[in-house]
């Protein structure tokens, strides 16, 4: 067994007896061509890179590692601008289409319907990056945005959704508070709760948010065949929260490989906020109480998505938590670039999976049950960049930029 790379740590990990068994596939072929036409002909849409890690293979004894690197997403440095976004221009087109309009985003963008888009308001709670996703798109597309953040929410991160000229409150209490602060302002005031968080009686536009994730996915995978010709993904380690993100990646796994032929899936979550996990113990949603303090601020969740849930009972092979004092060694280790490795900038989310993957391949007993081995090839998912520059700089020991110009 390579010598760790972290110190050792206590993490949860389950294996899902329920696979196949529970839950249902939940995201189709249909949404996931929509997204994908809409989202690629945005002028500014470019994929952001899949970036192979040999020197971080070689070193923990794996055969490969393939990051994808979504801190430049639309400038908005997370995957989620794929999700937020795309809703919002759907749910736009859809409400001008029951009014007999049949338009596209161009004209949204153009302004063309702004007369009719601006008395609409969508809304919803973030713990950072969705809601800065949502207001971009209502920025974007002509609507008025209203975010709310609970009370651990950086003033940084509330900044930056404010900058797209949303409207942002702060509520006391957890993301799970503000959820539901905001879905009862916008029963009261006419408004459209935009979320990746389906409940029942709310399943549309979460599915809509999860297919623009697909996008990513999508280009994941296409990549990996360029940077790896003829050897697939053995495993992926894909960040927990809600679900949104893990559903959309199962979702495009399966439909690559088939559900017989998927590389194991593992939904990791920090273990101060593993709803996830704990759910699928259960075989039922299970919600996890108290304050969710936890400094992987996008993955704060307490209750699962149930549209995720199902998808990722049906397909998700385990489900990892991991502790909070191996996020900021993860995010230096990027930083810094193992065995020559290109130097990366990674928020706290992002690392989810590779402190996941650094704890397993670590533990005798983790490993021989995840099969992960010296043959394995590991796709991470890194979700953000430094979305919070002065608390990336805090836990990294430098900035961003920094870390950027070498």
């Amino acid at each position: 067994m390579p010598k760790p790379l972290l110190p050792p740590a206590p993490f949860r990990l389950h294996h899902n007896v329920l696979r196949g068994r529970a839950g249902a596939p939940v995201l189709d072929q249909a949404g996931r061509e929509a997204a994908s036409a809409e989202i690629r002909s945005w002028p500014d849409y470019a994929p952001t890179p899949l970036v192979p890690l040999p020197g971080l293979a070689s070193r923990i004894g794996v055969a490969a590692i393939g990051y994808k690197d979504e801190a430049g997403r639309f400038g908005l440095g997370s995957f989620k601008a794929l999700g937020g976004a795309y809703a919002v221009a759907r749910h736009l087109l859809r409400r001008l289409a029951g009014s007999g309009i049949a338009a596209t985003s161009a004209d949204l963008a153009s302004g063309r319907f702004a007369d009719r888009t601006r008395a609409i308001t969508v809304t919803c709670a973030t713990d950072g990056n969705h809601g800065r996703s949502v207001a971009w798109g209502a920025q974007r597309f002509g609507c008025r945005a209203v975010i709310y953040i609970h009370e651990t929410v950086s003033e940084g991160r509330a900044a930056a959704i404010a900058r797209f000229g949303a409207e942002v409150r702060r509520v006391p209490g957890t993301y799970d508070d503000a959820v539901r602060r905001a879905a009862e302002d916008a029963a009261r005031e006419d408004w459209t709760v935009v979320s990746d968080t389906s409940y029942p009686g709310y399943t549309e536009i979460p599915c809509d948010v999860m297919d623009g994730y697909r996008v990513m996915a999508a280009e994941a995978l296409g990549q990996w065949r360029a940077a790896f010709p003829g050897a697939p993904p053995t495993h992926v380690f894909a960040p927990g929260g809600v679900g949104g993100v893990a559903a959309a990646i199962a979702a495009e796994l399966a439909h690559a490989f088939g559900e017989g032929g998927m590389p194991r899936l593992v939904v990791v979550e920090p273990d101060r906020a593993d709803c996830l996990r704990r759910s699928a113990e259960a075989g039922r949603p299970v919600a996890v109480e108290g304050e969710l303090d936890t400094v992987m601020a996008g993955l704060a969740c307490g209750e699962v998505s149930l549209l995720a849930f199902d998808e990722l009972l049906w397909r998700a092979h385990a489900f990892m938590a991991v502790p909070d004092e191996v996020v900021a060694p993860c995010m230096r280790l990027l930083a810094d670039g193992v065995g020559g490795d290109p130097k990366l900038v990674a928020g706290e989310s992002a690392v989810a999976g590779l402190a996941a993957l650094l704890l397993a391949r670590s533990d005798a007993d983790a490993a021989s049950s995840l099969r992960l081995g010296e043959s394995s090839r590991v796709l991470l998912f890194g979700t953000e960049g430094a979305t919070d520059p002065e608390l990336y700089a805090r836990l990294v020991g430098r900035s961003a930029e920094s870390v950027r110009a070498g």
